[in-house]
């Protein structure tokens, strides 16, 4: 009799189980939001659900039914819920969950939360994991306890306090979820507002890592002549550029038009609302259609871009960005290998960070096609430029899990929002991890061949 071991199930891979946790998470969300309990009249359609829980979970904010006057306080907690979940990740949860159990965790738990939050090997993973979770919490906290003073004035103690929550944890997961049909336009010109939700963005989406380093450095944990990490630095400077850079070209770009009639300080606030959020924040303090053509491309550059590895965030991240421009201009020196503060990028890193770009453009290229086909296209010439726009900007939106649109999310077909629900989950799993769970284990020792070269160029 043969031996049946050769017919047993493969155990998944770290990157199958995270597209599992995820899809699962998704699934109970849209169970959720399909009850009545979740809405304020007629319950939700099955793709309605799936939309909202996938938008919720893979933290984008591309909505079909209005959050806040359409799902009730139940669908509005289930919202908020699968937003704390995504933007931390389901992994972070488990392990965590495993730890206050004292269950231990497998090796295959350890190398998905390595993957997930740390770009170098560290031994006290639980302390980290532990870290993660009270980071988040306080931090959230502290926002939700400063917009309170705004928002509960307003609203009184129990729906203040709700609201300022959610867009605490929305705005930190960079979620881009509000409770308000028109975002946070409403407070384009409050200060205290504009600060905290862009200063919570911000820390969302510079990833746990490089928060944990500026803390060890603010407490004075470290040694006086160390030094950050690279990963660290390269954050932080392609951060900082890109919020200066987006301020400055919104500014110069609109400022006869979409913010002409703005005051000097709302405008300024607006410009660099809109530079942070638009790294997969979602939120908007202007009305998307009143921006001119080269803005609204800026914006899918800085959408496309997205924010730092470990973080809540998506898009290519902004180390590729770095590593992309830095493997150029290695290239362009004649240099074989890839230096960025004389420190040598692995070209491991580099192969990533290549391939990362290369199949979000593809990825990217072939949804828009996709979706202008399921949304029968057939506008005639003077109205067919602006609704290609609006596509291609719901397209990157969702891949990117910002949640930014300039109306497009209501307009969608059946199959467009089928679309639109594929490319968000892909966005927030990550291009990586889907292709290693496709094709598994990397070949370590794959055939090579002689060589023969072809013309490039």
């Amino acid at each position: 009799m043969k031996s049946l071991s050769r017919y047993k199930i493969k155990n998944p891979s770290p990157a199958q189980s995270l597209i599992i946790y995820y899809a699962l998470a998704i699934f109970l969300g849209t169970l959720l939001l399909s009850t009545p309990l979740a809405t304020k009249g007629p319950r939700l359609s099955f793709l309605d659900a799936l939309f909202t829980a996938t938008s919720a979970q893979c933290v984008t904010g591309l909505i079909v039914v209005d959050t806040g006057t359409r799902l009730s306080m139940f669908g509005q907690s289930v919202v908020l819920a699968l937003i704390q979940i995504g933007g931390l990740g389901i992994m972070t949860f488990s392990v965590y969950l495993f730890i206050y159990l004292r269950v231990g965790v497998s090796l295959r738990g350890r190398r998905l939360i390595q993957d997930t939050l740390l770009h170098t090997p560290m031994n006290s993973w639980r302390q980290l994991i532990k870290g993660v979770i009270f980071l988040t919490l306080l931090i959230e906290g502290v926002g939700a306890a400063v917009l309170c003073t705004v928002f509960v004035p307003e609203q009184g103690w129990l729906a203040g306090t709700w609201c300022a929550l959610f867009h605490s944890i929305s705005a930190f997961c960079n979620a881009g979820f509000s409770l308000f049909n028109d975002s946070l336009i409403g407070y384009r010109a409050n200060p205290l507002v504009n600060v905290t939700v862009m200063t919570l963005i911000i820390l969302g989406g510079i990833g746990f890592l490089v928060i944990h380093e500026l803390l060890e450095f603010a407490l004075g944990r470290r040694k006086k002549n160390a030094r950050m990490s690279l990963h660290t630095r390269l954050v932080l400077i392609t951060t900082f550029f890109l919020i200066i850079y987006g301020t400055a070209m919104i500014g110069f770009l609109e400022f006869d038009r979409a913010l002409a009639g703005l005051p000097f300080t709302e405008g300024l606030w607006t410009s660099l609302f809109q530079s942070i959020t638009a790294r997969t924040a979602g939120f908007n303090t202007i009305d998307l259609n009143a921006f001119a053509a080269p803005t609204l491309f800026l914006l899918m550059i800085l959408m496309f871009i997205g924010a730092s590895p470990g973080s809540a965030g998506g898009g290519v991240k902004t180390t590729s960005l770095a590593l992309f421009f830095c493997i150029f201009y290695s290239r362009l020196k004649g240099s074989s290998h890839t230096n960025v503060f004389k420190r040598t990028i692995p070209n491991e890193a580099v192969t990533k960070a290549l391939a990362l770009v290369i199949l979000a453009i593809v990825l990217i290229g072939i949804a828009l096609f996709s979706l202008l086909i399921a949304q029968e296209t057939t506008a005639p010439m003077e109205s067919a430029g602006k609704e290609f726009l609006s596509l291609s900007f719901e397209t990157v939106s969702a891949f990117a899990t910002v949640g930014l649109s300039m109306g497009a999310t209501g307009e969608l077909t059946a199959p467009g929002k089928m679309i639109i629900i594929a490319l968000m989950f892909v966005g927030r799993v990550g291009l990586l991890t889907v292709a290693f769970a496709i094709a598994g284990r990397t070949r370590r020792h794959a055939p090579r061949y002689s060589e023969e070269n072809v013309m490039v160029g």
